[in-house]
């Protein structure tokens, strides 16, 4: 991680909770095991909680600890450091956009644009999860390592509509669709902070003309 170090780097990490809550070594995967894997998952919906709620800016170690109810200690066992936090956040926030987005571009769903597209735009009406997106950008604007991660499934996102093309559109050039995939992402991710709520209000009308602009780039 590239980022300044968090708001507790400086401060000495508490002792470990007595007993300890895995017999795992204190690193950034510690906690193996089922205990070991459900307290790190609600290390993370605190993170998650204090991200979503306060912004990047307080997403501190000591924050989510108190958010989580344990000693810092404890926090440090599962995450030892602030980028260790911040990584594991990200990585669950996009792997689940991932397994979300998988299913509605593979093989098998070439027929479905419409369907696919009114999926995608239905996610959208989550305001938490946009507004977790958001702050996910906004860290990205400052890390150069989150900025990496983001930038990866983004890649990734834009790969998988352009083989959706490939299949479906198989006339046209490859550049034209890899063009027409980065246009559909750009027009997509950038429509959540306008349908949410966050940069404007949804209207019908508009979401008709967005719903078929991004079929006429993954149609004829």
């Amino acid at each position: 991680m590239t980022s300044a170090p968090g708001p507790d780097a400086e401060a000495a990490p508490d002792p470990l909770p007595d007993p300890l809550p895995d017999p795992s070594p204190g690193t950034a995967t510690g906690g193996r095991g089922r205990k070991g894997a459900q307290r790190r998952t609600e290390l993370l919906d605190a993170a998650e909680e204090v991200l979503v709620t306060g912004g990047g800016a307080e997403l501190s170690m000591r924050a989510v600890a108190t958010a989580a109810g344990v000693r810092l200690g404890h926090l440090q066992y599962y995450f030892p450091t602030h980028a260790d936090l911040v990584a594991a956040v990200l990585e669950r926030v996009l792997g689940r956009s991932a397994e979300r987005l998988a299913p509605l571009l593979a093989p098998g769903t070439d027929d479905r644009a419409g369907e696919l597209v009114t999926a995608l735009l239905a996610e959208q009406e989550d305001a938490r999860l946009v507004r977790l997106f958001a702050e996910v950008w906004a860290l990205a604007a400052r890390d150069t390592a989150v900025a990496g991660a983001v930038r990866r499934f983004y890649d990734e996102y834009r790969e998988q509509v352009a083989a959706f093309l490939a299949r479906t559109r198989p006339e046209l050039p490859e550049q034209v669709r890899r063009a027409r995939a980065a246009v559909f992402v750009m027009l997509v991710e950038g429509a959540a902070l306008f349908r949410s709520g966050v940069a404007g209000d949804r209207e019908p009308a508009s979401d008709g003309e967005l719903l078929r602009a991004a079929l006429a780039l993954l149609g004829p």
